[in-house]
Formats: C-alpha cells, sequence, structure tokens
C-alpha cells in the first residue's frame, strides 16, 4: 500500500484530496493500492473568505461529507513536524502524538493572519482569520449592547486596509446598529500604515473603495500603525488614541509556519518555491498548493493566497501528486485570468479583470457576482454523490465569474 498524505482541509487541501481520488479512480487498477489521508485540526472545510460576513451559519462544512464518499481518510491533528528524510509527519491530538508516514506529501496547510509582538494585541485583539475567530468576534460584539456604556463601546476598530481588512469594516457598521439598537451610534475606523486605503487595488479601483467607505460611515486612517492595544483602547503611532471595546486585526498574511521545516528558501510571505507541477522544488515526493505555495500562474506573475488561486492548485496538486507517485503524465498548472470582487456592503462591490485590477463593474451588479463566489462557486458539491464530487476535482480550470451573477 502507497500512502499520499495530504495537510491541510482549506481549499487547497480539499480539492486535492478530490484530485487524488479521482486521479485514483482514473487509474484503477494500477492505482488500488494507494491511499489517501488528509489530517488537519479540525474535522471541517471551513469556507474562510466568509468570515467577515455575520452570518456564518453554512460556512463549515463536516469533512465526512466530502471525504467519505470518495474513500479519503482523515485524521483530526495539528501537524508539527514534518521530516522529509524519513517521510514521515508529526500531529497532535488531545495529548496523543502520532506519528505518520508517507510515500508523496502535499502541503496544504494555509495561512494565517501576521499578527506582530505589539503590546496587548494577543490579549485584546480579534480577528476573522479563522471560524473560531469570527465567531468569538460574533459572540463579543453580541455582548457589547449588554455592558455598562463606556467611551467607545460601540467603536470598532479595524486594523489592516487591505481586502480582509476593508471587507470587515463594510459590514460591520449594519452589524453594530443591529446590535445597539439605537441606544449607542456605531463608529467603525479603518486604519492602515500604507498613505491609501486598498493599496493593492490599483488605481482603478480606489476610487470606487475610497467613495464607498466613505458611503457606508467609515472612518479612514492611513498613514499611521497601531503601537499598543489595551482592553479600551488602541494607541496610533501618531500618538493619538482611539476610545475602543472591539479591536480587529486584518493586517498581512503569512503562510504556515511548516514551510520552515522544509530544507528551501522561502519567499517574503513564507512561501514554498514549487515547479510547474506543483511539486517543491529540490525536495523529493513533496507537493505543495494554496497558501503555503508560491506557484507560476503564468509568464509574469505568482500565485496569490486566495481561494481564486488555492482552488485550482489543489486540484492540480492531486492530480499530479498520483501521476508522480505512479509514473503517470502530470499536468502543469497555468491561470490565464485572473479577478478580484471586492465586497463593500450596503455600497455594493467592485470587480475587477487583471493584474492592474482594471474595474469592469460596481454596484448592485458587482455584488451578485460576489454573493454567487460566495454561496455557490466556492463551495463543493454537498450532496454526498461520490461521482458529482470527482467530477467536481477535473483538474480543469473554472471560467471567470459571470457579471451579475
Amino acid at each position: 500500500m502507497s500512502h499520499v498524505l495530504i495537510v491541510g482541509s482549506g481549499f487547497a487541501g480539499l480539492w486535492a484530496a478530490l484530485g487524488a481520488a479521482r486521479r485514483i479512480d482514473e487509474l484503477r487498477p494500477a492505482a488500488d493500492g494507494v491511499k489517501v489521508t488528509v489530517v488537519s485540526e479540525r474535522p471541517f472545510h471551513d469556507i474562510r473568505v466568509r468570515n467577515y460576513e455575520a452570518d456564518l451559519s453554512d460556512c463549515r462544512i463536516p469533512l465526512e461529507k466530502l471525504l467519505d464518499p470518495v474513500g479519503v481518510d482523515h485524521v483530526v491533528g495539528e501537524v508539527t513536524a514534518i521530516d522529509v528524510g524519513a517521510r514521515n509527519v508529526t500531529a497532535q491530538h488531545d495529548g496523543r502524538t502520532l506519528v505518520m508516514g508517507y510515500d508523496r506529501l502535499v502541503l496544504a496547510a494555509g495561512s494565517r493572519v501576521a499578527r506582530p509582538n505589539i503590546p496587548g494585541l494577543a490579549e485584546f485583539g480579534f480577528d476573522v482569520d479563522t471560524f473560531d475567530g469570527a465567531r468569538r468576534l460574533a459572540g463579543h460584539l453580541d455582548t457589547l449592547a449588554a455592558n455598562p456604556v463606556t467611551p467607545g463601546a460601540g467603536t470598532v476598530v479595524v486594523v489592516g486596509a487591505g481586502l480582509t481588512g476593508i471587507e470587515t469594516a463594510c459590514e460591520l457598521p449594519a452589524r453594530l446598529a443591529a446590535i445597539f439598537d439605537g441606544t449607542v451610534a456605531p463608529v467603525v475606523v479603518l486604519v492602515d500604515h500604507h498613505p491609501q486605503v486598498g493599496s493593492d487595488m490599483g488605481a482603478s479601483a480606489r476610487p470606487v473603495i475610497e467613495t464607498a467607505l466613505s458611503d457606508n460611515g467609515i472612518q479612514v486612517v492611513t498613514g499611521v500603525s497601531v503601537t499598543s492595544v489595551d482592553i479600551g483602547a488602541v494607541t496610533l503611532s501618531s500618538g493619538d488614541t482611539v476610545p475602543t471595546a472591539t479591536v480587529v486585526w486584518c493586517a498581512g498574511m503569512r503562510a504556515n509556519p511548516l514551510t520552515a521545516q522544509l530544507p528551501v528558501t522561502l519567499d517574503r510571505f513564507g512561501r514554498l518555491p514549487v515547479d510547474d507541477y506543483l511539486r517543491v522544488e529540490a525536495v523529493p515526493a513533496v507537493f505543495a498548493a494554496g497558501d503555503v505555495a508560491a506557484a507560476r500562474v503564468d509568464d509574469g506573475h505568482l500565485s496569490v493566497m486566495s481561494c481564486q488561486h488555492g482552488r485550482p492548485m489543489g486540484r492540480y496538486a492531486g492530480y499530479n501528486v498520483i501521476g508522480d507517485l505512479l509514473g503517470q503524465p502530470m499536468r502543469a498548472l497555468r491561470i490565464p485570468w485572473y479577478v478580484t470582487v471586492l465586497d463593500l456592503g450596503p455600497a455594493g462591490a467592485v470587480y475587477t479583470e487583471g493584474w492592474d485590477r482594471d474595474v469592469v463593474a460596481t454596484g448592485l451588479m458587482a455584488k451578485a457576482t460576489k454573493r454567487t463566489i460566495n454561496t455557490e462557486r466556492i463551495y463543493p458539491p454537498l450532496t454526498g454523490d461520490r461521482q458529482r464530487l470527482l467530477a467536481a476535482a477535473a483538474p480543469d480550470l473554472q471560467r471567470r465569474p459571470t457579471l451579475g451573477r
């Protein structure tokens, strides 16, 4: 029996598992001796990109619904060590140590928000980086109206004006208004050290974003950083103090630190270099996909940390890891288009195309596309039907999203 081990059950990890199962199915009976196992900290596939939303009721999918029908095993455990020489990984779960060997490894452990060592951030800061983190924030917000009214009780400071920070900030005014029900005026402050919001969104989209933030009543403070966080305030590098009961940290992402255990040079995000087939360069028997991998998606660009790239990377990694194991053809990853659809809350959304992020739609039309992406396009089939799951895992690229839906 040959063993393919996949670390992670996010967008890349799930689709690597389904892609591997599909390729095994195609190569039977030669692939009958191949076993696939996913190891991840929780027995769920989380729709992570929706964590900024208020309603997360359908954003956590039990892995058994997705993996059991296609014959993929799942082990709950936090991977703490990878030994590429011995070809095994070590995981911890409920005080137990698990050591799992592999013939091929797919590292798809994702990324996490970068939390610098700012005084008070660990104790008093919230985030929407994970499902559990978003639920913790929601629980905190729900308690605010019941607490004594203090300066800053209705104020939320969102740190980081990238895509996640903007989407989170745009969602919050309506959430706070519903929580306080007129007893406290909600205030949302968006802080970023860059001189402008949406620094990666380009000149075409920035005016749309700035107008939406203004229309949503969000206060924007740029060109400053947070120097400390307390239970009732944040202090900025300008020396100003903002009274607040809630700080949401959305400033920057880093690849899972497991990447540092492989004997390669990482990029500035902590990502692994991979070839066109998603094999980690100079590390035999190891593939990487999603946010831990810096993959070339066209002649001039590397992948970005997004489900837009993580999902196809997972499918190709799953297909290729089985091909590599059994000496069968592999497929080079190429993604010829790139879009960004940014949710702007009540102000709609902005839809851009290309790496220069040229705006092609705004408002309700872009919002309809964002809603389709968030509730349909990025979901795996949920019927438990084996054939539908395998069909969805084909190493083919989806067409770019359709405007208006």
